[in-house]
């Protein structure tokens, strides 16, 4: 059984080892692939390995001895899971190897736009203190968390990770579920637009589907209040990213943190990276070595039982 990995660098940049995935068969790793490159690459494939690298009905049509997708990572949207089920082809994915790291990352975005640590830390590396007329200064206003509202969008195994860090922090927790995901009793569930005109922090934590595109949108943006922050380390396009830079630069809103925006890598004129108190992180909440660590074991361990005939995590069914 023939094994391609088309993008392992993200996911092992060099320190972990894909010694486990090699010792289930012949396996070519490669970096990175090219749209051009993967039917190349794959074509002797009876299992690919993907992170990023889309693979279409065209592509898997064309694959023929092709059984097992596995994706490196919780959403496959990539995949066109319908053509790979017509051609019996298993795709499966790793669930909630990261929510410790992205709860952790929502957090130090959130600590950013309030506390401006890194911002001040800067300031003082390039002698802000040292000519200070005072013993302290602040560039600006330092916002406590205690007391306020963090309204949770989503609240499966992340938001509810990120809702416990909340607690722990004196806020009040508020939250919107959908589907099999129910709030703990000490949660209040609350409707959407509620949610947006009541809290002072907004995260978001859920999918990304037909009805959550553009889910932060310029009327919701409008409800929230004057000195809300929102962060996003879910999807991109949850968010209006046009009506955010409007909402950003006009003062409607006091700050944003998101990890991940529409277009990935970003175009070097990107609006929201010039826009007033945004804060823009490279697609990293999910990156500790801890949690890639896990995310390689589920990864290993999931091609092992498609091929004893037990797959585990499969959603192409």
């Amino acid at each position: 059984m023939n094994i391609v990995v088309l993008d392992g660098f993200t996911l092992n940049p060099g320190d972990l080892s894909w010694d486990a995935l090699r010792a289930l068969g012949p396996c070519a790793i490669h970096d990175r692939s090219t749209p051009a490159e993967v039917l190349q690459r794959a074509l002797d494939a009876d299992l690919i390995v993907t992170n990023k690298v889309s693979l279409g009905r065209e592509q898997i049509s064309a694959l023929p001895r092709l059984r097992y997708i596995g994706v490196t990572a919780t959403g496959y949207n990539i995949i066109d899971v319908a053509a790979a089920r017509e051609r019996g082809v298993t795709v499966t994915n790793v669930p909630a190897y990261g929510t410790r790291s992205v709860a952790q990352h929502t957090l130090a975005l959130l600590l950013e736009l309030t506390q401006h640590t890194g911002r001040h830390a800067r300031s003082v590396r390039d002698g802000g203190w040292a000519r200070s007329p005072d013993w302290c200064f602040w560039e600006t206003p330092l916002v406590e968390l205690d007391g306020l509202t963090l309204g949770i969008v989503g609240y499966g195994r992340i938001g509810q990770a990120v809702g416990r860090l909340g607690e722990a922090l004196g806020m009040n927790v508020i939250a919107t579920v959908s589907g099999r995901n129910r709030a703990p009793h000490n949660v209040p569930v609350v409707e959407l637009d509620y949610l947006f005109s009541t809290s002072d922090v907004i995260s978001l934590h859920c999918p990304l589907t037909p009805e959550t595109k553009h889910l932060v949108n310029a009327t919701r943006l409008a409800r929230m209040k004057p000195t809300a922050f929102l962060i996003n380390t879910s999807r991109g396009p949850l968010i209006d990213e046009a009506a955010l830079v409007a909402a950003l630069n006009s003062g409607q809103l006091a700050g944003a943190g998101l990890d991940v925006l529409a277009q990935e890598p970003p175009p070097p004129d990107h609006p929201l990276m010039t826009a007033k108190n945004c804060l823009v992180t490279p697609h990293i909440a999910w990156a500790t070595k801890a949690a890639r660590t896990r995310l390689m074991g589920v990864a290993v361990e999931n091609v092992r039982a498609f091929l004893a005939g037990k797959p585990v995590n499969v959603v192409s069914t």
